[in-house]
């Protein structure tokens, strides 16, 4: 894992005192951590989370706070190194201000040494106001700088090098929450210390070259000596006394790599990397991998793809959000499960999204050892922003801070500028009225960005926003479709039909997605059995979209008969999303390489809350999340509409060739099926093909086909030419068997008619390794439920498509 060591260095996490600006409030706060979830921990605040809380909290970001601790110290030479201190805030020792942060994205380093003092000292965070710092540097800029009203109710976020989502979201709760949450520590002064190591490969001739630049800082005291290891080799380089040596290289010859490769194409094998100055230790893990971007002019537009190592790569995977939307309450080992549940679900890639933070180096350390490539925006997103010289000279240190962190890991494939600002330029008045000069504005961010990021990682990728057809181009991406990346959300913000998917064919859709209930689990830690109804006050209160319930609502009714009661609604908003992303997913697969990648927004949720995830806050999986399991398996088989035909189109992401067998049939409602035909083909590595073809399907009849590979894999789904409304379903007659075994669940289910998204709920924790399948009578289904607790029992619910909607005739 990434890791610095400092010897002699004195940890300042753990407990502190916070208080108030006006002394109405005082608790113990551990640090790392937020203001909010230091208030609720103590008891003098409720559940931020619970029904309408949100509302009576926001009071909490109008106001300082002043987080304290006392310090001994035996000496008086150190540096304080703070990280994403959250956000404007001024930090005393012993009463002398030591240093004023501006930015949550950075870590600071300040010299303490005029204000410490031997014996007992006392450090102070001031955390100012953060309304009151977004406003005034609202009224303070040169022109009007527009954010987002309808995603941040609270205003002028955009004026903070903060988590834009704290000031809200459609999907986020907004309390622009205060805190430290990263870095806090003294380090003994040092006369030369490393600053940044700089890491870069080079896969051009035999074997792979790794060079290893150490950066330092200051002028050495005495004769030493940095101290290079990688992968078992060892270089030293000399560093004579009062030399000023910026950098050292040391550069290592590896002869017989093992490659790092994305999950699903290979191995991720890590080699280890430590650099030693005295008592400081800088370690890393190091990935060999050659990753590059191919965006090119084409006969359609601008290609967009992905080759790792040479080969090209469907990316598959989903948007990442924060774990949480208090800092305070994120844990790393709910965060690994988030990501090993995407891993899990066939994905290869996540985007870390502008408008949340720059993860923790753990995340990416995980990253790595999973085979999850990052797509990593910079911290902007759907706000216009400002390009004064103090707003860009603190862009350009956090960029420098960030790269410099987070450039060696083998997932970061590539660095987006930001998120929608280009077409942010057409969501306000001020812009659409002045566009030269707005268009001039987000240049100069823009381009500080760029020269920025190449300046600290000169191999790194740049793509310059998301969405957008390509460099220098500000055409419509979320319609055009021929080239760069496409945010596609035509079917969500429009409202236009499922099959409106098929319509167009994206180079890389790097977010489309369609909303959903949490599941009744999560919605029991927000919602007393009361306010168990979409229109209720607090239910509205955790749907953040505008007119999203009725959108879900209204999508509900094309496709299903109404549902019977509230949770079975809440489970049919769940059947609806995951068959909204399958036809997406499964026909842009079809296309490669035309297309070569779709990310899902999103994987998970900040807070519990009606939104796009595929897995619900803490980390349920909703039926989504099953669905991606089979519709990004590696080997798999797409039905597309074509006319008044279906085209069944083999995919194979493997980076070996299959051989597929294919069996089609045409299923009726009482269960009997048609076979319409079979068929071996041979499926080249990474291709897709059309391997059959069906002419003719009756009125009342679903297409259902399965495939097997030789070494035992199988594969299934089924097509519905019609809404499932129009089928006459009967009632399925499911039987459930359950056995205990080893901490687990088995449980069998069979079925003696058709049972569509046949799903299963627990009342504890766990994790169901199937869940929302076809049940068809005389092929049992086995599903196995592990809970968290291995202790627990869960009770279990069953639920089906017939059975939760309106009575069929």
């Amino acid at each position: 894992m990434t890791h610095s060591q400092h010897a002699g260095a004195i940890s300042l996490a753990g407990q502190w005192t916070a208080t108030d600006e006006c002394g109405a409030h005082r608790f113990a706060l551990t640090l790392p951590g937020d203001i909010i979830t230091g208030l609720h921990a103590a008891g003098q605040i409720p559940d931020p989370y619970w029904g309408r809380n949100e509302y009576d909290l926001r009071w909490i970001c109008e106001r300082d706070w002043i987080l304290t601790r006392e310090i001994e110290l035996d000496r008086t030479d150190f540096t304080l190194v703070l990280g994403e201190v959250d956000t404007v805030a001024t930090i005393s020792l012993n009463n002398i201000p030591v240093l004023e942060t501006q930015n949550a994205h950075r870590t600071y380093r300040a010299d303490i040494s005029r204000a410490a003092r031997v014996g007992a000292n006392t450090l102070e965070i001031r955390l100012h106001s953060v309304t009151r710092e977004c406003d005034a540097r609202a009224a303070a800029q040169p022109f009007p700088i527009p954010d987002h009203g309808e995603n941040s109710p609270i205003r002028n976020g955009n004026m903070l090098r903060k988590p834009q989502c704290d000031f809200g979201w459609d999907w986020n709760i907004a309390l622009a929450a205060s805190g430290v949450y990263g870095a806090l520590r003294l380090e003994p002064h040092e006369a030369l210390r490393i600053e940044r190591l700089a890491i870069s490969q080079d896969h051009s001739g035999d074997g792979v070259a790794v060079r290893v630049a150490a950066h330092l800082d200051g002028v050495s005291a005495e004769d030493t000596a940095l101290t290079f290891t990688f992968g078992g080799m060892q270089k030293s380089i000399a560093v004579p006394k009062d030399s000023k040596a910026p950098g050292l290289i040391a550069e290592f010859q590896v002869a017989n790599p093992e490659l790092w490769w994305p999950a699903g194409q290979g191995m991720q094998p890590l080699y280890d990397l430590s650099v030693q100055l005295g008592a400081q230790t800088e370690e890393r893990r190091i990935g060999l991998r050659q990753i590059e971007l191919v965006s090119e002019p084409d006969e359609i537009g601008r290609s967009f793809l992905l080759k790792v190592n040479g080969r090209p790569i469907f990316c598959k995977g989903a948007n990442w959000i924060p774990a949480d939307a208090l800092a305070g309450r994120i844990d790393p080992q709910e965060v690994e499960e988030l990501l090993q549940s995407a891993v899990q679900a066939n994905m290869n890639m996540i985007r870390i999204w502008g408008g949340g933070r720059y993860e923790p180096t753990w995340l990416h350390d995980l990253c790595d050892e999973m085979g999850l490539l990052v797509w990593q925006d910079f911290m902007f997103a759907c706000n216009l922003y400002p390009s004064t010289p103090d707003f860009l000279a603190e862009v350009e240190a956090e960029v420098r801070d960030t790269v410099a962190r987070l450039h060696h890991h083998a997932s970061t494939a590539l660095w987006c500028g930001d998120n929608e600002l280009v077409g942010a330029l057409t969501w306000f008045e001020e812009s659409r009225r002045d566009r030269d000069r707005y268009l001039v504005n987000y240049d100069r961010l823009n381009r500080a960005l760029e020269a920025t990021l190449l300046a600290t990682d000169p191999q790194a990728i740049w793509w310059p926003s998301s969405p957008t057809p390509g460099p220098l181009s500000f055409g419509d991406a979320w319609h055009d479709d021929s080239s760069g990346d496409m945010h596609f959300w035509s079917v969500w913000h429009e409202g236009r039909d499922f099959d409106h998917y098929r319509d167009v064919s994206p180079r890389f859709c790097s977010e489309f997605g369609f909303q959903s209930y949490p599941s009744m689990d999560v919605i029991r830690r927000f919602a007393a059995p009361e306010d168990f109804n979409i229109s209720a006050p607090v239910f509205e209160s955790h749907q953040k979209n505008k007119g999203g319930n009725a959108r879900i609502a209204e999508t509900m009714f094309r496709y299903f008969r109404f549902p019977n009661g509230f949770e079975n609604f809440v489970y049919l908003s769940q059947v609806q999303q995951a068959l909204a992303i399958h036809t997406a997913v499964t026909h842009w697969r079809s296309l490669k390489p035309h297309c070569m990648g779709t990310l899902i927004w999103q994987l998970n949720d900040t807070w519990p809350v009606c939104s796009w995830s595929s897995l619900d806050h803490g980390g349920g999986w909703k039926l989504l999340h099953h669905a991606a399991r089979r519709f990004y398996a590696p080997v798999f088989v797409s039905a597309v509409p074509d006319g008044s035909e279906i085209v069944l189109h083999a995919i194979n992401d493997a980076p070996d060739p299959v051989e597929i067998t294919l069996e089609v049939a045409a299923l009726s409602m009482d269960g009997s099926q048609r076979l319409l035909g079979s068929v071996t083909a041979s499926l080249e590595a990474g291709g897709a093909n059309e391997i059959f073809r069906v002419t003719e399907i009756g009125a009342l009849e679903v297409l259902v086909y399965r495939w097997h590979l030789p070494d035992g894999t199988t594969g299934a789904d089924h097509f519905a030419p019609r809404p499932y409304k129009a089928y006459p379903l009967e009632a399925p007659e499911i039987d459930m068997e359950v056995v205990e075994a080893e901490g687990a669940f088995r449980i069998q289910l069979t079925a003696a008619k058709p049972a569509f998204f046949t799903a299963l709920e627990a009342d504890v924790p766990g994790q169901f390794s199937e869940n929302g399948v076809l049940l068809l009578p005389g092929v049992p289904a086995e599903i196995q439920f592990t809970p968290k607790d291995p202790a627990a029992k869960p009770n279990l619910t069953l639920r089906d498509l017939h059975s939760a909607s309106s009575i069929y005739g």
